[in-house]
């Protein structure tokens, strides 16, 4: 094609000129984005969710919390990063890990454009909360008692929750943050921890006895002078789509 100074042009995929001049000169190559990931990764604690931060070594934002996050190698997919980042930073795999959502607003990060693709993970046996090499400290903390954060953080966790707590009311992801055997007050307790709300146990129960989402292993657990609870586990510890709420 022939751009504005009458000098012939062709275009890249993309729309980048190449082999020719602009109207202001010179073309310009395109310079692409840094890609990172950031990690939202949640576990149940006494009695509200609690999420892993790092307080952060080096500029910006140094002495800040955040959530753990990296940036993505040019060998590896998002997902592959997601995982490595969730490997780096507890030592645990194979767990319910979700895409959560682009975050790229152009100044979002002071080093540069930096496009932050969200995940969330959930952690029914949080390790020790251990700081890795670019941390000055590494904690959970309580949803209710969230220091300030770095970057969009504080944005990104929002989203986390808010997609948490639509997700458990119509799959069955909540097996992701109990043990193997559980019972049906352990499994209401989480239930209640997430959506932040209290539950009516008859109806709860009788909601749950209708899904054919869990089953009676038989066991029993007995809990001081209680009568012994019924112990249950998931049908499926794979995703499925179920009408809970």
């Amino acid at each position: 094609m022939t751009g504005a100074t009458g000098v012939e042009t062709r275009s890249r995929p993309g729309g980048e000129p190449q082999g020719g001049a602009s109207a202001g000169g010179q073309a310009q190559r395109h310079r692409y984005p840094a890609v990172a990931v950031d990690m939202v990764i949640f576990t149940v604690g006494a009695d509200d969710l609690a999420v892993l931060l790092v307080r952060r070594r080096g500029e910006p934002f140094a002495g800040r919390w955040a959530i753990p996050g990296g940036f993505v190698e040019e060998d590896e997919s998002l997902d592959a990063a997601a995982a490595r980042e969730l490997r780096e930073e507890t030592g645990v795999a194979d767990v319910y890990l979700e895409q959560l959502y682009t975050f790229g607003e152009p100044r979002r990060d002071p080093r540069g454009r930096v496009i932050s693709v969200a995940y969330y993970a959930l952690l029914r046996h949080p390790p020790a909360a251990t700081a890795g090499d670019d941390a000055a400290d590494a904690r959970w903390f309580p949803l209710r008692d969230l220091p300030p954060l770095a970057f969009d953080h504080a944005e990104i966790l929002d989203y986390a929750l808010s997609r948490l707590r639509a997700k458990v009311e119509y799959t069955n992801i909540v097996y992701s943050l109990l043990p193997d055997l559980f019972t049906l007050t352990e499994l209401q307790r989480v239930y209640e921890i997430i959506l932040g709300r209290t539950l009516d146990k008859r109806n709860f129960r009788k909601k749950i006895g209708s899904l054919d989402l869990v089953e009676p292993t038989g066991g029993e657990r007995r809990d001081g002078a209680h009568r012994p609870a019924k112990l249950y586990r998931f049908r499926s510890r794979e995703p499925i789509i179920v009408e809970i709420f």
